[in-house]
């Protein structure tokens, strides 16, 4: 008979594991603790294996059966040797959605093909050791790649834990690793935090000769947002003195509101004489159909005078944090404007509302002290 979730639900726990099967060698234990693990059985080179699906209710019987007919069904992963590299590549192909961020793809895929393939990925995903994937991070470490090294260690985690959840390995050998590789040394985004510093710096902004570029810098400064949001910036999300940046330009993916300064205002409505007639606020120099290039900020900055070790575009975030802290802004006001997002989704939204009116007022007593030390 096959299993329900209201079985599942109701089944008693007793002084010793026991199992409820399901259908086709699907079944779920009952720990004497309480916690319910789904198992396969199934039969490999004349052998018989148990194969873990992952745990109740996190994996959900119709999860749990999508796995059982996954492994059963026919294809390369179906039975037999896996590879690391096949275990990957499947795991990749999954990550990859509308929402994904082509970059994070690509950056997951060079770390596989540079640091993983060439070394672990012909072999059997269940034969690799904790050992084997440490003398590979190793490698990494030698070549003086602290936080690269700990990506690929995460990676492997991920790539690992798929394979625990649908039945092509038996753990997560990753986990034994914590610990054992060098601290990644802590860098900071270069970044002006000192009023006199900062003085210079929004002079010599106001004193850029291109008008585009210009404002770009000065818009940049009032809102503290990444780089790669500014430059995207489009006339369609400015709604009068607050723009709302949809979630697919996000680091985090979910949409981010940015109240504008009068001061803020004032530039964009003196570059709207230049690039009003397009789409994007600050397009490119080549072209109004594409945004100026991300490099163009750093350069500006560079031209004036700026060494890369001082400052760059994504410092003002830095820049402004600090002077808002010093000045006894409340933190969590502060990092929501930063959209440094609450992972708790329910507060995240809360404080979204909440902290509006408070964001406003900040980010004008931001702009105002900005024209304080500037004139």
């Amino acid at each position: 008979m096959a299993l329900t979730d209201a079985a599942i639900r109701k089944a008693k726990v007793k002084e010793k594991p026991y199992m409820i099967k399901d259908e086709r060698g699907l079944y779920i234990e009952i720990r004497p603790s309480g916690r319910r693990f789904w198992r396969l059985r199934c039969w490999e080179d004349g052998k018989e294996k148990k194969k873990s699906l992952g745990e109740y209710p996190a994996v959900s019987l119709a999860q749990a059966r999508q796995l059982r007919d996954d492994i059963k069904s026919s294809g390369p992963l179906a039975g037999g040797t896996v590879t690391f590299k096949d275990l990957a590549e499947e795991w990749l192909e999954k990550r990859k959605k509308p929402t994904c961020v082509p970059k994070y793809i690509r950056d997951l895929s060079y770390r596989m093909d540079t640091f993983l393939f060439p070394y672990i990925g012909g072999n059997d995903v269940r034969s690799i050791s904790a050992p084997a994937l440490l003398t590979v991070l190793r490698k990494i470490e030698a070549e003086g790649l602290h936080e690269t090294a700990h990506r690929v260690h995460q990676l492997v985690g991920q790539v690992m834990r798929y394979g625990v959840a649908t039945g092509r390995c038996d753990r997560d050998i990753s986990a034994d690793l914590r610990g054992a590789l060098m601290p990644p040394q802590v860098t900071h985004r270069a970044a002006i935090i000192d009023p006199q510093g900062i003085r210079g710096l929004v002079r010599a902004v106001g004193d850029l000769s291109s008008v585009v570029v210009r404002h770009a810098l000065l818009v940049g400064i009032y809102t503290f947002v990444r780089p790669g949001e500014l430059r995207k910036m489009e006339w369609s999300e400015i709604d009068g003195d607050l723009w709302r940046i949809p979630a697919e330009k996000m680091k985090m993916r979910r949409s981010h509101l940015v109240p504008l300064s009068l001061q803020a205002v004032d530039s964009l409505e003196r570059v709207r004489l230049f690039s009003g007639g397009g789409k994007y606020v600050f397009p490119s120099i080549r072209t109004s159909e594409r945004p100026m290039s991300d490099g163009t900020v750093n350069a500006a900055l560079r031209r004036m005078g700026y060494e890369k070790k001082e400052v760059t575009g994504h410092g003002f975030r830095a820049m402004a944090s600090t002077i808002l802290n010093e000045n006894g802004w409340p933190p969590d006001v502060i990092e929501r404007q930063l959209a440094h997002v609450e992972k708790n989704t329910v507060r995240a939204a809360y404080n979204h509302a909440e902290y509006l009116d408070k964001r406003r007022e900040m980010m004008q007593w931001w702009a105002d002290w900005l024209d304080g030390v500037r004139f």
